[in-house]
Parts: structure tokens; sequence; C-alpha cells
């Protein structure tokens, strides 16, 4: 089990910022091995990231926090890629689960950590380019300024297989419909029970239909109601991510364009299907954004210089 292998969980929570350190970079280490990584069953990834998420909520200070943001939200680059949807699967559970005990003094830096892992999320959707592996944020950013001009075959170098990947999951988690989450599978087999139980019937004639098999995901019973305010900052934040990573350069790049339609798609159905007032509105906003395309964007307005005098 690897949950065996993780004594440096408590230490993510430390009060001590050092041994805080010590504990992230025990867990870069840790993921980095491979064999590790892909056996991590779904509890130890949750369990790592509430540590993860504690480790978060003990960082004090703008800049501490802007760096550790965004090393967790680097953490992908370091896995193997099979291994990272069930990842980003667990830190979607997690904040969905602890969002509501965040306090208003520290919803800053999560507002921030759930930005820098959707950034993360849709630059790993290019994929390996130019035979080079996957980089983070901060190489990415060095080699933008270092390189040459002119390489829009990065721009155009979408991965399918991850695109479809992430754009499920965005459904499956921010962007889950209410009717979704609110589901419970459990309801419709007790009320056919029920009903069973009010006919009369001999037992022996009796068949016995067919038990479902039950969903022993633990990500899956946590994905029962996704906090409005999770939901809502993904919308405010996805059109920004994406023009960061290169998504809405539509000139010479239809992949690129294929993709940010498909989850303008996503956004509509839960604009249509919400039952949030806050969310249909913030869906609106979204999908009006001026660099989407089909949307014109805004005459620039010209400030008024103020009373001139009278003209003579």
């Amino acid at each position: 089990m690897a949950s065996q292998n993780m004594p440096f969980i408590k230490n993510l929570a430390s009060s001590d910022s050092k041994i805080r350190k010590s504990a992230l970079a025990s867990l870069h280490t840790f993921l980095s091995a491979k064999h590790i990584a892909t056996t991590l069953s779904p509890i130890d990834i949750l369990k790592l990231w509430k540590g993860l998420f504690y480790a978060m909520w003990m960082c004090d200070r703008a800049i501490p926090q802007q760096t550790l943001a965004q090393e967790l939200a680097d953490l992908i680059y370091i896995l193997p890629r099979e291994s990272v949807v069930p990842w980003l699967r667990g830190f979607w559970a997690t904040m969905s689960r602890e969002w509501t005990s965040i306090d208003v003094l520290r919803m800053e830096k999560f507002l921030l950590l759930v930005r820098r892992v959707v950034g993360a999320s849709f630059r790993w959707m290019k994929g390996a380019q130019d035979g080079k592996a996957d980089v983070s944020a901060a190489t990415a950013t060095k080699s933008k300024k270092g390189g040459k001009k002119g390489s829009g075959k990065e721009k155009s170098a979408w991965d399918a297989k991850r695109v479809d990947q992430i754009l499920d999951m965005l459904a499956e988690w921010p962007f889950a419909l209410d009717e979704d989450v609110k589901e419970d599978s459990n309801s419709d087999e007790e009320a056919e029970s029920e009903a069973d139980d009010d006919k009369p019937q001999h037992e022996s004639l009796r068949k016995e239909k067919p038990k479902k098999k039950e969903n022993k995901d633990p990500l899956h019973l946590l994905a029962k109601k996704i906090p409005a305010g999770l939901k809502i900052h993904v919308l405010d934040i996805w059109v920004d991510e994406a023009e960061k990573v290169g998504m809405l350069d539509f000139e010479g790049d239809e992949e690129a364009l294929k993709i940010v339609q498909r989850i303008i798609e996503k956004v509509e159905e839960l604009e249509q299907r919400t039952v949030s007032p806050a969310i249909r509105v913030r869906s609106k906003d979204s999908l009006a954004d001026e660099r989407l395309p089909g949307n014109d964007k805004k005459p620039e307005e010209k400030e008024d210089e103020g009373w001139g005098g009278f003209d003579n």
C-alpha cells in the first residue's frame, strides 16, 4: 500500500514553514517515483490533497502563497500520464469538500490555487512538444522569453486524449450540472424495493432482481454537491487561463477553436440547467466575454475630458 509510505502527510500541515517545505520536498520525491505514483489509490490521493490543502491553509504572506500555489499546480508535471487525471480528480474532490469551511481571510489564496490548477490543466492538454517532456509554468515562461518568435507549431500541439480527459473533468466537477450532482443512485433502488414489498407475491415465485454494483470510489461519494462559489470562480477565470496557454489564438490553430467551442457548450448547458441564479448570471457573463469566438469586441469609449468652456 502506497499509504504506508507517506509519513510526511502530517508535516504538510505543520505551523513551521521549514517542516512544511521539507514535507513538500518529500512529496515531490515520492510522486516522482513512477512505480509509486501509478499505484496510488483514490484514498491515498485524497489523503495527500488534504495534507496539501492544509499546507496552503498554514501558508502566510502573499509571495510564499503564490509560490506554493504554483508548486502544487505543477505537481502534475512530475506524475506519469496515467496518474494525472486521478490526481486532479482528487484536487476537485478535496476543494468541493472543504470549500465552505474556508474563511474570508484565507479564501484569496485558495482562489489563486484553483486558478493555478485550471491553468496547469489547460497547459497539460498540449502534451509534450517537439519531443520534449511536459514543462511547468515557470519553465514555460522562461522558454518563451528566451525562445525565438514564430513558433506557431507549439500553439497547435494539442493532445487529443488529454483534451478529452480535461474537458470531461470540467464537466464532472466545476461545470457539473446541478441535476447530476444531486442525484442519489440509491433512491431508485429503495423505491423499487418498497413497491415490490407491497405486491402480494409467493416467496417461491418471487424473482430476485440483480443488484446494481455499488460504486465504492470515494471520489464518487464526495461528488454529491459542488459548492456554487467554486463553480462561479471557475466560470470567472477559465477564459483568462485559456488565453494564457494560447487557446484563444484561433488564427492557424483550428484545434484550439474546437476546444474552446467544446468548453462553451459545457458552460451553455450549465447556464440552461442550473437552478442557481448566481451561477446562471456568471455563466452568461463568461459566454459574453469578447475574447471568445462570435463575440464582438466592445468599442473603446472615449474619456470625457470635461467642460472646455464656451466656444468663441
